[in-house]
This record gives structure tokens, sequence and C-alpha cells, in this order.
């Protein structure tokens, strides 16, 4: 039986899935790193809205921030990723594996 600590890390990871943008942003950062400019624009969104988007996905352990000089750079979080199939994203929770389908 999957124990509190265990069942509360899945449910931060699952939480920073639950919005439809996060959901996008994975997919985007799936071909590599992107700043929130990048993001924002590839996204149509306002910047300050995928900014938040990326804090709680960086809070939940999703992605990595690498800090550019003035730009931050997020990526897919490799611990829980695996995009080696060119078809879907395999998101692994520790407690059980999620595919995302890729379009």
């Amino acid at each position: 039986m999957i124990d509190l600590k265990q069942a509360q890390d899945v449910a931060n990871l699952i939480f920073g899935l639950s919005e439809p943008h996060r959901i996008r942003i994975v997919e985007i950062l799936r071909s590599g790193s992107r700043n929130v400019t990048e993001l924002a624009t590839l996204l149509d969104a306002e910047i300050v809205n995928v900014s938040h988007h990326l804090g709680v996905m960086r809070l939940s352990g999703l992605v990595l921030a690498d800090k550019r000089g003035r730009f931050v750079n997020y990526s897919l979080n490799p611990k829980y990723f695996n995009n080696e199939n060119s078809k879907a994203i395999t998101m692994d929770l520790g407690w059980c594996r999620i595919e995302l389908p890729h379009h």
C-alpha cells in the first residue's frame, strides 16, 4: 500500500499537470528547454500567466529551471518524464506511469 508521503508526492505531481496550459507546456518542452517569452509566444498567452503555470510546475518538481543571464530556461524533469517515444511521452509518478499522447 502507498504511504501517506508518497501519496502526497503523487498528488503534487498530478496537481502540477491539472490545467490545460500546463499540459501544453509539457508538449512544447518535449523538444527542449525554453524561456518564458518563448513559451508565451508558442502558447499565444500572456507572459505573466505562463510564468504562473511554470511556477506551479517547478514547485511540484515537473520542470527544472536554469538561469542563464537574465533569462530562465525551463526543461522537463527527467526524473518524471521519458521522451524516448516520438508518439508519446511517459510520465513516471513512482506509483504509476502515465502516457501523454503526442499530436
